[in-house]
């Protein structure tokens, strides 16, 4: 079996491409910012690498204009490169026919690098009843995703432990503090399952490729992170050589490594027969090694 070496690997594959989908309101610049560890605003760039100033940008979004191709980039994690549907529900149905054609064409694109890898589908907790809206039962629809894995990413989610807590307010009355955090979650699970939005993503007729979910809480405050977003994202991808480029943007995360090792390890033993090892422990030694992409591998 070839191996792929994580240094050759991050030459072809320079930048770990995502895009970003969702509502104005649903939290996704604080996201990237997480993703990326800063608080700094981004740098963007045209389709051709040319720098755009952000008066420019936002001046077309006040306009209801936005150009999905531009490529959102922060200094603090320059391998990671963004695309921003901006909120398409705001700007009809000319906008979301360039966001179908931008995910149509990048999904398929022959370079790997210029494909998007990964879609990040923001949808915010705190809109109730209109969690699952045109927006979103549009773009599941329509936008055929291919082989790109779509997570969905709840924002807000902090919204529904709100809401429990008014619901079953006054029977946590005289309960011990580890008892009302067990309803309070019980509660939550309940509200989240009501919505039926997990039913919607996973309809037949869907064309996007809905993979997995994870729930943000809080992002608004300095102590939270996007680990589980990362670690989902990295799960999700089918194929060894994008799932190390991701951690080539994570060296850091010692535990998402380890996980990935582990977990690729397992799932290629399982496709053996009845999981018989492979006589060459060298080889194990470096499909070990490899997914730490910080360690020089030989």
């Amino acid at each position: 079996m070839a191996t792929i070496d994580a240094q050759d690997l991050g030459e072809r594959i320079r930048r770990f491409r995502v895009l970003i989908v969702g509502r104005r309101n649903a939290g996704k610049t604080t996201i990237l910012q997480k993703v990326c560890n800063t608080t700094d605003q981004p740098e963007i760039y045209d389709a051709k690498g040319h720098k755009i100033d952000a008066a420019i940008v936002k001046a077309s979004l006040k306009r209801g204009k936005h150009d999905i191709t531009n490529e959102i980039v922060f200094k603090s994690t320059p391998c990671f490169v963004f695309h921003d549907s901006c909120g398409f529900e705001a700007g009809g149905e000319e906008q979301f026919e360039k966001m179908k054609k931008f995910v149509s064409e990048r999904t398929h694109a022959n370079k790997l690098e210029e494909r998007i890898h990964a879609i990040w589908y923001c949808i915010p907790m705190g809109d109730g009843s209109r969690l699952f809206q045109q927006s979103e039962e549009k773009f599941f629809l329509q936008c055929d995703t291919g082989r790109v894995p779509v997570v969905v990413v709840f924002t807000k989610f902090e919204t529904l432990s709100s809401v429990a807590y008014g619901q079953i307010k006054k029977q946590l009355q005289g309960v011990s503090t580890e008892e009302c955090s067990k309803r309070i979650t019980q509660c939550v699970e309940e509200l989240f399952a009501k919505t039926g939005v997990l039913n919607k993503l996973r309809k037949p007729e869907n064309r996007a490729r809905y993979k997995s979910y994870v729930r943000l809480e809080n992002m608004n405050k300095p102590h939270t992170d996007c680990s589980a977003l990362l670690e989902c994202t990295t799960l999700t991808l089918d194929n060894e050589e994008l799932r190390l480029c991701l951690l080539l943007t994570q060296q850091s995360n010692l535990e998402l490594c380890i996980k990935c090792a582990v977990v690729t390890l397992i799932d290629r033993t399982q496709s053996q027969l009845f999981g018989l090892l492979r006589s060459n422990y060298d080889d194990y030694q470096y499909d070990i090694a490899k997914w730490f992409a910080h360690i020089k591998v030989s």
